[in-house]
């Protein structure tokens, strides 16, 4: 396993393993039947992973990921198990290095888009609601401010790039790429879920702005909840008492990051700038306290 000097787990490395597929945040292990899903301590911002992590930021997106699934209840998802010691005895040697931030999951055949659901209006949204009054070909009213809450919540799909930004694609494109049918079905799941969380969410003092959700589909043509669900890395998290509308709240995810990189003048291209200590230490802080407010641990 490879460690940074803030003890970040920046690398998995399991010699007895065939060689994982590293994202940027994930490394996953091929095990014939199943994926074993690692989320090391990698931060990436504007596409960009940076040299340095986020110590037990990997355990905070498992952590908070298996609280989701928990809470949505009957609602299928990718997850085996999470406990290592049920894990194939090939791991045991890497317990310590698994525990808290892994999960056993089942194989999946990825429907090939994010699905991208919003509450409020901020970032690209808002940038593009400023020229056109819509969000992805979805007309809105006008009125709006920067960070307002929507009406109601709505649906932007984008590609999945394995290089560069994902791409927003309006409900008619996604129809075309996926078939109707499905298209319906991820557009009321991907609402149902973020409904469901927000809600949880808003009375631990937390607002969702918006995040992303993932989907496969299982041998019984099933729709399955799959990859990490409402972490700081996949939604925007402010808390309730700071937000106003108007103006961007302070975060409780990585936008920290970005806007320390704005500041400096990072022109969004590799190679990234190593993180200084107390930005490390700070977006550490941030979500440590989104899984202590969301999920009570």
């Amino acid at each position: 396993m490879k460690y940074d000097s803030n003890h970040a787990l920046l690398e998995t490395e399991m010699p007895n393993l065939p060689a994982p597929m590293r994202g940027k945040v994930r490394d996953v292990y091929d095990l014939g039947d199943s994926l074993l899903f690692v989320a090391t301590d990698r931060i990436s911002a504007f596409d960009c992973i940076m040299p340095n992590g986020v110590p037990d930021k990997g355990k905070v997106l498992t952590q908070l990921s298996l609280f989701w699934f928990k809470l949505f209840g009957s609602r299928p998802n990718h997850l085996i198990t999470a406990d290592v010691a049920k894990y194939p005895a090939t791991l045991k040697q890497y317990s310590q290095d698994l525990d808290g931030r892994s999960m056993l999951v089942k194989k999946l055949k990825m429907v090939p888009v994010e699905c991208v659901v919003r509450g409020y209006l901020a970032g690209s949204g808002w940038k593009e609601y400023q020229k056109c009054s819509q969000v992805c070909g979805i007309p809105l009213r006008p009125g709006y401010q920067n960070c307002s809450k929507l009406d109601e919540p709505i649906f932007t799909p984008t590609t999945k790039e394995t290089s560069g930004h994902d791409m927003p694609v309006s409900f008619e494109q996604l129809c075309d790429i996926v078939g109707k049918d499905l298209a319906e079905k991820l557009k009321k799941l991907s609402i149902d879920l973020y409904t469901i969380a927000a809600e949880h969410a808003l009375k631990s003092g937390i607002i969702i702005a918006d995040t992303k959700f993932e989907f496969g589909m299982d041998d019984n043509g099933n729709l399955v909840i799959a990859d990490e669900v409402l972490t700081p890395d996949s939604s925007r998290f402010w808390p309730a008492d700071s937000y106003k509308p108007g103006a961007n709240p302070p975060s409780l995810d990585k936008q920290y990051v970005r806007d320390w990189l704005d500041e400096i003048g990072f022109n969004h291209q590799p190679p990234a700038p190593e993180l200084p200590k107390e930005v490390v230490m700070k977006t550490r802080e941030k979500y440590l306290s989104a899984l202590s407010r969301i999920a009570g641990c």
